[in-house]
């Protein structure tokens, strides 16, 4: 089920699906928040197939205990933005950052918190209204190996490294590849993506698959 649709609230080990950053579900499709798209977010460079679970080859830290995240940088793409608790809507959609502040992160604050065992997801605005950039419109320029870092509540820092960035068509949208979780420490970042018609808006979302790799 792609995010957007609606489905009764969840916990981990599946976190219900969610309703994009910028994107809002009209008419059984993705549509932008307004705005001009002209030249189009960066889409991933390739859509290589990932499993939800972390590459044993590559093992994980040792999972922190509960923290809010309070900021969110990717210095890859330029991203240093404070990070916001969001929840579900009445019809249990996740309930976007106002269109109003592009610049803030999302997550879900009823999952996993970002460095806790299982699958925190992180959202953020692709764009605004008026077509400027949001904090998540590079998402799709990252590559394996980038580093996401997630600045804790209780003065740590989670250090995630990519593993896989997928560009998915909304009506193929895996909620449970996307969304399962391995009961290690993992993370997804998600936004809207894919091409863009003034009709339908947003055509697909940009996923970015990382694990737990550090602690500071």
């Amino acid at each position: 089920m792609a995010p957007g649709h609606h489905t009764s609230a969840a916990r981990e080990p599946f976190v219900p699906p969610v309703l994009l950053l910028g994107c809002v579900m009209t008419a059984g499709a993705l549509l932008l928040i307004g705005g001009a798209h002209d030249p189009q977010p960066p889409r991933p460079a390739a859509a290589p197939a990932v499993v939800a679970s972390a590459d044993p080859a590559r093992p994980t830290v040792r999972p922190l205990p509960p923290a809010d995240p309070v900021r969110l940088r990717i210095a890859a793409i330029g991203v240093d933005a404070p990070m916001t608790r969001v929840g579900l809507d009445a019809a249990g959609a996740l309930q976007p950052p106002p269109p109003e502040t592009p610049g803030l992160a999302g997550w879900y604050g009823d999952g996993t918190t970002p460095g806790s065992a299982g699958t925190a997801v992180a959202t953020g605005h692709v764009d605004t209204p008026a077509g400027a950039p949001g904090v998540f419109y590079d998402l799709g320029a990252l590559t394996e190996g980038a580093a996401v870092e997630i600045s804790r509540a209780d003065g740590r820092t989670a250090v995630f490294t990519v593993r896989a960035v997928e560009l998915y068509d909304k009506e193929e949208f895996p909620s449970e590849k996307v969304y399962g979780s391995s009961g290690r420490p993992e993370l997804r970042l998600i936004t809207c993506g894919g091409g863009y018609t003034e009709r339908t808006g947003y055509l697909g979302n940009v996923v970015v698959y990382a694990t737990l790799t550090g602690v500071r």
